[in-house]
């Protein structure tokens, strides 16, 4: 099993399960594997073109990096379950997207 413990966050890749504080999160399929991606490669940067082939398997285009904006705007609201967590999803400006603490 691949499972992840990060504070009050865990993660299993075979469940597909992500729970804050015993919290179940909910996610789409799509938010599920950019979560999956980033956290399994921490502090490592992934690029809107990285995500888009190793996520969506398509060429990059210009919609296609507001989709990823929007998944990750997704993503980080439904983590936030409390105001005193940290950010996993951190933004690297200008690049992309990285899992730190």
């Amino acid at each position: 099993m691949t499972e992840i413990r990060e504070g009050a966050l865990y993660f299993c890749l075979e469940q597909r399960l992500v729970t804050v504080r015993s919290q179940i999160i909910p996610l789409t399929v799509k938010e599920f594997e950019i979560f999956a991606l980033l956290i399994l490669n921490p502090k490592r940067v992934f690029t809107y073109e990285m995500f888009l082939d190793l996520v969506w398997h398509e060429d990059y285009s210009y919609y296609s990096r507001k989709a990823i904006n929007n998944h990750i705007s997704n993503l980080r609201k439904k983590l936030r379950v409390a105001p005193d967590l940290p950010d996993y999803v951190k933004s690297v400006y200008g690049v992309g997207y990285k899992f730190d603490v």
